[in-house]
């Protein structure tokens, strides 16, 4: 057994493409059936890494996006609640213009405006990284030596990224995961390394 955790952390599939370009967060979509592919090839990709847990969000997306893990005898998927997408608030399923334009803001800053709190009815940093933490002391606990999987959304990602890896929300707008991504980090007790970052089977391959 290695003294480290091999963490790897999976965006969900692409979702359909009526969904495209909007603020999706809680709106509980499907995979597209190209997701539905991504995820396949996500699947085959890992069957020859023996995951001894897997962590599911609640939503369809990532739960379909973890089937073919399972089918390829992978463990069942624990779901964790808190594993769930970013609450955009009033702006869920508002596109990216109509949120620029109705709210005179950036698109490209909006977590800034989020994790502030600006957004009604929205997540702000705190209750975010709050459920994030709760997430990883779930996912970590007698967790040492083993490789885990996490199937999840993009700011999910991100925001574990972030207390993995100390990355400032600031930067999160440089970090891009994918569809059907995976991210891989080791977690040692003295120091966290990311060693593949936002590799993506179905393409890549």
């Amino acid at each position: 057994m290695s003294d480290f955790t091999t963490l790897i952390l999976m965006r969900h599939g692409e979702v359909d493409v009526r969904y495209h370009k909007i603020f999706g967060g809680t709106i509980d979509m499907d995979l597209s059936p190209r997701g539905v592919g991504q995820a396949q090839d996500l699947g085959e990709y890992l069957r020859l890494t023996k995951l001894d847990m897997l962590f599911c969000s609640p939503m369809k997306r990532a739960r379909q996006t973890a089937a073919p893990l399972t089918m390829m005898e992978q463990p069942e998927p624990t779901i964790i609640d808190d594993l769930r997408e970013i609450d955009f608030g009033e702006w869920t399923g508002k596109t990216w213009m109509r949120v620029r334009d109705e709210y005179q803001i950036n698109v490209f800053t909006w977590l800034d405006e989020l994790m502030a709190g600006r957004v009604k009815d929205a997540e702000n940093s705190e209750r975010f990284f709050g459920r994030m933490r709760a997430s990883l002391d779930q996912i970590l606990a007698d967790a040492k030596g083993k490789t885990i999987g996490v199937v999840c959304h993009g700011g999910v990602v991100r925001g574990l990224l972030s207390l993995l890896l100390d990355i400032p929300v600031s930067h999160f707008g440089k970090i891009d995961i994918e569809y059907a991504s995976l991210t891989k980090v080791e977690v040692h007790d003295h120091k966290h390394e990311a060693t593949l970052m936002n590799f993506t089977p179905w393409r890549d391959l």
